[in-house]
């Protein structure tokens, strides 16, 4: 196995004094897998010390040999270093290099004491034992079938990775993506790029458009090259999509994509006519929005949109299917059954839920929704009726059996939704069950709402639960919001906060801002008394200050809740002093600091340490771990580098160190991602930092998901910003205008 690995720094070739240096590296003391940067000690023959040598590298491990061209420089700084315009590396030809080379954890299954073992038996062979008689690897003692196995998979896909990283950092890429390139295309990466470099940003998580725009431009693709034009406009569909849109108005589209391609006026639009003819995308006149104004959408969302309107419709069309239930005796009988009286809001949702075959309860918290579930389950399980619960996130669906006595699922795992294979549950093959009930509606997006409505038995009946009030979901659509305002189901809300509910400061504070009212900002009684505080700061830093002090001391001292399990900081946004990435690294270095046994590991700019909390980013079925889902990291092992994070369900979860852009840190999470989830205690910063994003239903959402306590810590400016503004931002759909149609 051999390689080249070449690449001009970006501060450019030595000027003078040419030189050409060889050698070991014994240790990398820098390296950024984003530009390749690298800082590097290397064993030179002919000199008793190592000497420092400065260059790119896409990849760089201890014990390849190199081979530079550059100058020798002092720096004022860090004295005598080889600045390096070129180099070269290729895996060790001496006996020490091999050792250090397979030593250094590169390779699974073989840390530095096994590395001396093969390198003992096998010597300077050992790479072509790997490479073509792996079996005989078993000679060595310690190394059985299954250690030889993982030896051989682990070299494959390592000179595999390689290749690519080599291809893409002489493009000038970044290559922090090349584990997750590999995973998705194989062997066939470098074919798959070359041939089209925009799948990247379809395909990869984390690589966005301009970094396959970069590639493109590398291979010498032209900007008003069709394959760019196109994917451009697939872009700015797809960036819509994350902003909740389901398609965008034409003019729109064209300028938008204009601006981001550089490209001349009339170019963008012979290029999406020729693609709307290819059916690339579906263009919709009549999905009823303001003036007649023209849609695209991309084929999936507009399939999404017809197919849910329509089953929607066509359930809310049928009768009710029930064995026989009197529905007044029934009520009489729960009462009895559950211990206690229902009030005559929660009857009536009961009744409507009871009559119709699709059926909407809304209401804010405090007002009796898990009541009235808990009620409607014990009538239709008195006449054997089967009910299936489902909720979007794990969160969400562990609170749903819990308040309800019974299993709940994700709604992917409900769909036996697998990758690469697709949805396990869908037409042909149907879910099973009487009654279906879903909570958290409000963050179920249309994607995911056709293919559970598509899944649905012709007997079912459906139950959808969730506040309107609250953000919409992350992904294209008000699926919510615009069942409810169409008429099509019959919505039974709940608006009487009850009596246990009305002692909650969280609960009144809570209605009094979906009114658009300013909360009462001092507390109420003692501390003790209260479970809702407003602690006043105005400026960013004393704001994330006292977060801090909030977290690490006063609140476990106060109230006794552990500062990493029971206390959420949640934040409008990502950046800014106030967002996630600040104060995420404020909180581990108050609450988890480094330690002389605990181990971290640096990936994607973010360290990783032991201890600390980290929320999942994306669905990984393979881990049997989903977007939002909580953990700590329990361990990180470092002979090869692993990371287990123990979820807050007991599942301990295992990351290679390319695989850690799956995780960020959770001390502090965006509002959004909160969504369905309960937390003992939160804390929301409330900043005229955030100013953009001060909206009244976002407030309203993370004041919510406190259970037991809530502070706000900021400036009561800000916070009547908030209240005062109604989130009327529109979302471009058709949906409304289908289900009305």
């Amino acid at each position: 196995m051999a390689w080249k690995k070449e690449r001009s720094p970006r501060t450019g070739p030595a000027s003078r004094g040419s030189a050409t240096l060889s050698g070991i590296v014994e240790r990398v003391t820098f390296h950024t897998e984003d530009s390749g940067y690298t800082v590097m000690k290397v064993t030179v023959p002919k000199r008793s010390e190592p000497v420092t040598v400065v260059g790119s590298l896409p990849e760089v491990t201890e014990g390849e040999e190199i081979e530079a061209t550059g100058a020798w420089v002092d720096d004022r700084q860090y004295g005598r270093q080889f600045k390096a315009d070129r180099i070269q590396a290729r895996v060790p030809d001496s006996l020490e290099g091999i050792e250090r080379y397979l030593g250094s954890g590169l390779i699974e299954g073989i840390g530095k004491k096994y590395a001396k073992r093969v390198v003992a038996k096998f010597g300077k062979e050992v790479f072509e034992i790997i490479d073509h008689a792996s079996r005989r690897l078993e000679e060595v003692e310690g190394i059985g079938p299954k250690r030889r196995r993982l030896i051989k998979a682990s070299w494959d896909k390592q000179r595999a990775v390689r290749e690519i990283m080599v291809f893409l950092h002489e493009n000038g890429i970044s290559t922090a993506r090349a584990l997750r390139i590999y995973k998705t295309y194989g062997d066939q990466s470098v074919e798959v790029l070359r041939k089209d470099p925009y799948k990247l940003a379809q395909d990869i998580h984390g690589v966005g458009f301009k970094t396959a725009d970069e590639i493109a431009g590398q291979l010498g693709l032209r900007g008003d090259a069709p394959p760019r034009i196109l994917a451009g406009l697939l872009h700015v569909l797809g960036e819509a999509a994350t902003q909740g849109h389901t398609a965008l108005p034409k003019e729109m589209l064209v300028e938008e994509a204009e601006k981001l391609l550089t490209v001349g006026t009339g170019q963008v639009e012979v290029i999406l006519d020729q693609a709307l003819s290819e059916d690339r995308f579906v263009e919709e006149a009549s999905a009823g929005l303001r003036n007649g104004v023209s849609l695209i959408y991309t084929p999936d969302l507009f399939r999404a949109e017809v197919e849910t309107a329509r089953i929607l419709k066509d359930f809310a069309s049928r009768e009710v299917s029930y064995p026989e239930i009197q529905v007044e005796r029934a009520l009489t009988w729960c009462e009895k059954r559950i211990g206690h009286g229902l009030a005559p809001g929660q009857k009536d949702a009961i009744r409507t839920a009871l009559e119709n075959r699709l059926t909407v309860i809304t209401g804010g918290p405090g007002v009796g929704k898990t009541t009235v579930l808990r009620s409607l389950l014990e009538i239709v399980g008195a006449k054997k009726v089967r009910p299936v619960l489902a909720a979007p996130t794990g969160r969400a669906a562990k609170r749903l059996a819990e308040s309800t006595g019974l299993e709940a699922a994700t709604l992917h795992r409900l769909l036996e939704f697998q990758p690469g294979s697709g949805w396990g549950r869908n037409r042909e093959r149907r879910l099973e069950g009487d009654l279906f009930v879903i909570d958290e509606v409000s963050m179920v997006d249309i994607v995911l709402m056709r293919r559970f409505l598509e899944a649905l038995p012709d007997t079912a009946h459906v139950v959808l639960v969730g506040d309107a009030d609250q953000l919409p979901s992350v992904g294209p659509g008000t699926v919510l919001k615009d069942v409810i305002a169409s008429g099509v189901a019959a919505v039974a809300r709940l608006t009487q906060i009850y009596r246990q509910a009305e002692a909650s400061h969280i609960v009144t504070t809570a209605h009094r801002i979906n009114e658009g009212e300013m909360p009462s900002l001092e507390t109420p009684g003692s501390v003790e008394e209260s479970d809702f505080f407003f602690i006043s700061r105005t400026d960013p830093e004393s704001i994330a200050g006292t977060i801090v002090e909030l977290v690490r001391d006063r609140l476990p001292r106060r109230f006794g809740f552990d500062p990493v399990k029971d206390i959420q900081v949640l934040t409008p946004m990502n950046r800014n002093r106030l967002g996630t990435v600040a104060l995420n690294a404020d909180l581990q270095a108050a609450v988890n600091p480094p330690g002389e046994f605990k181990f971290e590991v640096e990936r994607f700019g973010r360290k990783y340490r032991q201890g600390d909390k980290v929320i999942q980013t994306l669905n990984d079925y393979d881990k049997g771990v989903f977007n939002g889902d909580i953990g700590v990291i329990a361990e990180i092992a470092m002979d090869p580098v692993r990371v287990g994070v123990r979820f807050e369900d007991g599942r301990v979860a295992d990351y290679e160190p390319a695989e850690l852009d799956e995780l960020q840190p959770a001390y502090a999470i965006t509002i959004h991602k909160s969504q369905g989830s309960e937390f003992p205690a939160v804390i929301v910063p409330v900043s005229t930092q955030h100013f953009v994003m001060l909206r009244r239903n976002l407030i309203y959402t993370g004041i919510t998901r406190g259970k037991k306590l809530v502070v706000l810590v900021g400036d009561p400016k800000a916070l009547a910003m908030a209240v005062k503004t109604d989130d009327s931002r529109e979302r471009y759909s058709g949906l409304l205008a289908r289900l009305r149609g």
